[in-house]
């Protein structure tokens, strides 16, 4: 049950350029699991000390975010295509 994680361009040099990755992660965990595994500097990136979704990283599937899906108990379908997006911040003092 293959699903697409698309990895915007913030986020590709901690994963050397990947842009996008297909697994077969069951859920959000899961796909966690798999980033880690593949990509352990993204890690920090994606998740808190606590272990908890970073506060400002939106995930979405199938351009819905995840949030409105049930969240982390979500069960990824075949097919489904994932974004993740770090709020970007920036302007002048």
């Amino acid at each position: 049950m293959p699903i697409t994680v698309q990895i915007p361009s913030a986020l590709r040099r901690h994963t050397a350029g990947t842009s996008s990755l297909t697994c077969a992660a069951k859920d959000l965990g899961e796909l966690f699991s798999v980033l880690d595994e593949k990509f352990p500097e993204l890690k920090s990136h994606l998740r808190d000390e606590t272990g908890q979704i970073r506060r400002f990283l939106n995930i979405y599937v199938n351009e819905e975010d995840i949030r409105f899906l049930g969240g982390s108990a979500y069960a990824f379908q075949e097919g489904d295509e994932v974004l993740l997006v770090p709020s970007i911040a920036g302007g002048k003092n």
